[in-house]
C-alpha cells in the first residue's frame, strides 16, 4: 500500500504545479474596477444625511433576486475566514503564498461591487443587510469535521468556486437588470478562473497521491455545503433560490460535480489501490443517490409551482 504523504510533502510536490497555474492565471485574469459596474447617478442620501431611508417599494428586485443577491453577497463578505482557511492549509511562501494573496484581493472586489450596487439602487434593505453581515462574519467559517489539509481544501474550493459561478450567473439573469447582469457575469468569470486553478492542483494531486486525493474528494462531496450555510435565513433563501432555478440539486450535480469529475477522469483511472477503489465506490453510490434526490426535488418543485400558478389564476379571475 502506498504511503500517505504529509502536508509538507504534498506542498513541495505540488508547488511547481501551483507556480505554473499561478502564472497561467496572471496571464489570463483581466483587471476590472468595481466602480465601473455601479450606476452612481441613481444614488441619493439616506436619512442620516438628510435624505430618505430605504423602503420596500424602492427596490426593483423581486423576492427571488433579493434572496439570491443577499446570499451571494454575504457569502463573499466572509472572505477573512476563507483567507485564513486557505492560508493555513497552503503556505505563505513561494507560489502558494502569492496565490493566496492574489486570490484574496480578487475575491474582495466581488463584495465591494455587489454592496455598492445594492446600496445605490436600493435593491435591498441596507440595515437588514448590515445586521446579517455582522452575524455571518462574527460566526465565521471553518472546514467541517476532519476535513482540514491541502487536499480537502483544494477539492472543496474547486467545487465551491464553480458552484458560486453558477449561482452568480443565474442571479444576474434573475435580477432583470442589465447592469446587475453585467456585474455578476464579471464576477462569475473571476470565479471560473479561480476554479480552474484549484481544479488543476487537485488533478495533479491525483497523480501524486491517488488514494489520498480520491478520499479527500469523496469526503468533500459527501459532506458538501456552500460556505454561506451558517448565514441568517440561509435555508429559506436557499429553498427560494432552488425553487426558481438559481442553484438547485440538479445544477449542483450536472453543472458542478460531474464536469469536474469527468475532467479528472475519476471513473476511468486505474491507479487506485483497494483503499482508493473503496473511496471511488462510495462516491459512485453517493452520486446515484444525489441524482434520485434531484429528481424528487424537481417533482415536488413542479407540483408547488403549478399550485401557485393555479392560485394566481383564480385570484386574477376573481378580481
Amino acid at each position: 500500500m502506498a504511503r500517505e504523504l504529509t502536508q509538507l510533502e504534498l506542498l513541495k510536490e505540488l508547488e511547481p504545479v501551483a507556480e505554473a497555474n499561478l502564472n497561467r492565471h496572471l496571464s489570463m485574469a483581466k483587471d476590472w474596477h468595481p466602480h465601473d459596474y455601479v450606476p452612481w447617478d441613481e444614488g441619493r442620501n439616506f436619512a442620516a444625511m438628510g435624505g430618505e431611508d430605504w423602503a420596500e417599494e424602492q427596490s426593483r428586485l423581486d423576492p427571488v433576486a433579493k434572496a439570491a443577491m443577499i446570499t451571494n453577497l454575504l457569502t463573499e463578505d466572509n472572505l477573512p475566514s476563507y483567507h485564513r482557511e486557505i492560508a493555513e492549509n497552503f503556505s505563505r511562501d513561494g507560489a502558494w503564498g502569492t496565490w493566496v494573496g492574489r486570490w484574496t484581493a480578487e475575491e474582495n472586489r466581488h463584495g465591494i461591487v455587489m454592496r455598492d450596487y445594492l446600496t445605490v439602487t436600493r435593491g435591498v434593505d441596507p440595515v437588514a443587510l448590515e445586521e446579517a453581515r455582522m452575524v455571518h462574519m462574527t460566526n465565521g467559517y471553518a472546514s467541517p469535521g476532519d476535513t482540514e489539509g491541502l487536499l480537502h481544501s483544494v477539492a472543496y474550493v474547486t467545487f465551491q468556486e464553480l458552484a458560486t459561478r453558477v449561482s452568480h450567473r443565474n442571479t444576474g439573469k434573475a435580477c432583470n437588470d442589465d447592469i446587475a447582469d453585467r456585474m455578476l457575469t464579471r464576477i462569475a468569470a473571476d470565479e471560473n478562473l479561480h476554479m480552474i486553478f484549484y481544479r488543476n492542483i487537485c488533478e495533479a494531486a491525483l497523480d501524486v497521491s491517488p488514494d489520498q486525493t480520491i478520499a479527500a474528494v469523496t469526503d468533500v462531496l459527501t459532506h458538501f455545503q456552500m460556505p454561506g450555510a451558517g448565514m441568517p435565513n440561509f435555508r429559506r433563501n436557499g429553498v427560494l433560490m432552488a425553487k426558481h432555478g438559481i442553484y438547485d440539486l440538479r445544477q449542483h450535480l450536472e453543472e458542478v460535480v460531474m464536469p469536474v469529475l469527468r475532467k479528472w477522469k475519476i471513473f476511468d483511472r486505474t491507479d487506485f489501490t483497494a483503499a482508493g477503489e473503496a473511496s471511488r465506490e462510495a462516491l459512485s453510490t453517493f452520486l446515484d443517490d444525489l441524482g434520485v434526490q434531484a429528481t424528487r426535488f424537481e417533482e415536488q418543485r413542479d407540483r408547488a409551482l403549478a399550485r401557485e400558478a393555479a392560485k394566481r389564476e383564480r385570484e386574477e379571475r376573481a378580481s
